[in-house]
């Protein structure tokens, strides 16, 4: 029987932990062997702090799909095994995972999926609960980092006492917020690892698949059963007048916003207690229902008849606090905890030296259509590059470009490309590259190769020559597996030598045929380039003219001086100048870039640092 959380945690050691660093302690203490997931915030930091655990072997695939795959072999050799992934990854592995529910594990297999409610650092907001629900697989949803740490533990338990993949939801709260974790004892699966031959549970052939639907469904119903006495489905009565069904974060804000009412706190949101449900409506005046994102359990508690109050007032879009709570119920705010505090505004911006800023510099020279990806260098939608003009999905850009190029006809499709970066034409736009030879496409393809996966916070990847382990490995050499597919024009260029990339991005974007240009210099906050020595440009003043075309950068470093009519007069400048531009050599790191632009000697290379 799975046991509840520990409660007193008096005598044990206790460890100030985020939620992630609480889910890769959780991972090693429930004694898993291998973990596999690919970066995306908020989950990335699962990963990069278990691989610090010498006892697990870790490692970043090439996408979640592959991550999942991984996870599950790992389960079917009779090991624990955990796959790590953002809300929109989930999409990627879901071919797997619904099939798994079907094959079921052999060692716990356990897939941590991390939403973004507010979309902080994502394309959209979505609420995995509903993956759940599709696949037929139990769902923990954690409130804090000490309950993450032990529903991960919990969920190995589950996931090999009912033969089930389990997923854990966390969000972006959960990942990063900090809290009092205690340490607990390791456990072991009792599972002896090894390869065991039973093909009618393990391969998903319609006749062995028809058996396997009706033994998830009898799974489902074991698993109802259980949740109607599940330790973390509990009940905390207070005033009657008002009770709350909720779980995760916003259980918490519920319980702040409402310290005196009543609470039903899911630990287990797929499946549903419906008894304990329907006990619990019974005893309180007025219930509602407080949840993230769907009405995902406001849904099923009316479909059991129940009255209840959810979305008509608790908003569905963005992330919820107690302030948010309490406002949508009682229709007042209350006082802040925080005053509000004047800020400048602070866009995001590609960094100083960043080899993106000269690719998107001269695509917007060039009047293209950019069909954009996901990355850093999505920022070059932004002023004063704005240079991409669509961005939908991981490896989206190479098909959709592709598209484009079908649509319109090499006449009439213009100057378009796609842009995607190196992790990312691994991740999904390698297929879509082939689907472009294949289907004699005219677009142009450039691969912005940084040697990491800089967006998540540069971690390895397939192309980077090393693991997460800090092992080296081969890297993938991007012309010659381009030109393996079929791609007759491969072209590689250094971006911050602009003119030089101007030239070559004119020529294959002029050519009917497919071509592909690979941008390559390493982001400036690899180990290798941060140890680089530096020689920061910097400005003479009184050569600057003002013209501002180095602003078109939109380099970090260089800022702009507005100068009146009198001020530019003494400093000698023509009265009309209205100002001049200036590096903070501090922030530069002497990529060269403006350097290129500038025409009046106003910038001046550094003698280094």
């Amino acid at each position: 029987m799975v046991n509840r959380v520990a409660q007193n945690t008096s005598t044990a050691e206790t460890l100030w932990m985020s939620g992630n660093e609480a889910l890769a302690l959780g991972a090693v203490e429930a004694g898993v062997q291998v973990a596999s997931g690919y970066p995306g915030t908020p989950s990335t930091e699962i990963l990069e702090n278990l691989s610090d655990y010498k006892s697990v072997y870790c490692e970043w695939a090439p996408n979640e799909k592959v991550a999942l795959e991984v996870a599950i072999g790992a389960s079917f050799a009779g090991v624990r095994a955990l796959s790590t992934m953002k809300h929109v990854g989930l999409n990627v592995a879901a071919d797997p995972l619904f099939t798994a529910s079907y094959t079921g594990v052999r060692g716990g297999l356990v897939v941590i999926v991390a939403d973004d409610p507010s979309m902080y650092s994502s394309q959209n907001e979505q609420d995995s609960r509903n993956y759940a629900y599709a696949a037929k697989l139990p769902m923990l949803e954690p409130a804090d980092p000490a309950e993450a740490k032990e529903f991960l533990k919990l969920a190995y338990r589950l996931s090999e006492q009912f033969d089930t993949p389990v997923l854990l939801r966390s969000c972006t709260r959960v990942a990063h917020v900090k809290g009092v974790v205690a340490k607990g004892a390791a456990e072991t699966s009792g599972v002896t690892p090894g390869l065991e031959k039973n093909p009618a549970k393990l391969v998903m052939l319609p006749a062995h698949a028809r058996g396997r639907r009706v033994a998830v469904g009898e799974r489902q119903q074991k698993i109802a059963e259980f949740a109607e006495t599940f330790a973390e489905n509990r009940v905390e009565m207070g005033d009657r007048a008002m009770g709350f069904i909720a779980a995760g974060t916003s259980y918490l804000y519920a319980k702040e916003a409402f310290p005196h009412a009543s609470f039903l706190k899911l630990g287990m949101v797929n499946p549903l207690p419906e008894k304990l449900i329907r006990d619990f409506a019974s005893q309180v005046d007025t219930l509602y229902i407080v949840e993230d994102l769907d009405p995902f359990i406001e849904l099923r508690v009316k479909a059991m008849g129940i009255a209840c109050t959810g979305k008509e007032k608790v908003p569905a879009i963005g992330e919820l606090s107690p302030a948010v709570v309490r406002k949508a119920i009682t229709g007042e705010a209350g006082a802040a905890v925080f005053g509000p505090v004047e800020l400048p505004p602070r866009p995001p911006n590609m960094c100083p030296g960043c080899p993106h800023r000269g690719l998107f510099y001269n695509l917007n020279r060039l009047k293209v259509f950019v069909s954009g990806d996901i990355g850093c260098y999505t920022l070059g939608a932004l002023p004063p590059l704005t240079a991409m003009d669509t961005c939908v999905c991981m490896g989206a850009s190479v098909g959709m470009a592709h598209g484009m190029a079908k649509a319109l006809g090499a006449e009439g499709l213009g100057k378009a490309v796609a842009v995607i970066g190196d992790s990312t034409f691994i991740h999904s736009g390698l297929t879509s590259l082939i689907n472009t030879v294949y289907n004699q496409s005219y677009s142009t393809v450039i691969i912005l190769d940084n040697r990491i996966t800089a967006m998540t916070g540069q971690q390895p990847n397939p192309a980077s020559g090393s693991t997460i382990m800090g092992e080296p490995a081969n890297a993938i050499d991007f012309p010659e597996l381009c030109r393996a597919i079929g791609v007759k024009h491969v072209r590689t260029v250094n971006p911050h030598d602009i003119e030089a990339t101007y030239a070559v991005l004119k020529e294959e974007i002029e050519r009917p045929e497919p071509s592909v240009v690979i941008t390559r210099f390493p982001c400036v906050l690899t180990p290798a380039e941060k140890k680089r020595p530096k020689k920061p440009f910097h400005s003479n003043t009184a050569n600057c003219t003002g013209c501002g075309m180095c602003l078109k950068l939109g380099c970090p470093a260089i800022s702009w001086v507005a100068l009146t009519p009198a001020e530019a007069t003494a400093m000698g400048k023509k009265e009309k100048q209205k100002g001049y531009t200036i590096i903070n050599e501090t922030m530069c790191i002497g990529c060269g870039q403006c350097l290129t632009l500038c025409k009046f000697e106003a910038i001046v290379a550094g003698e280094g640092k």
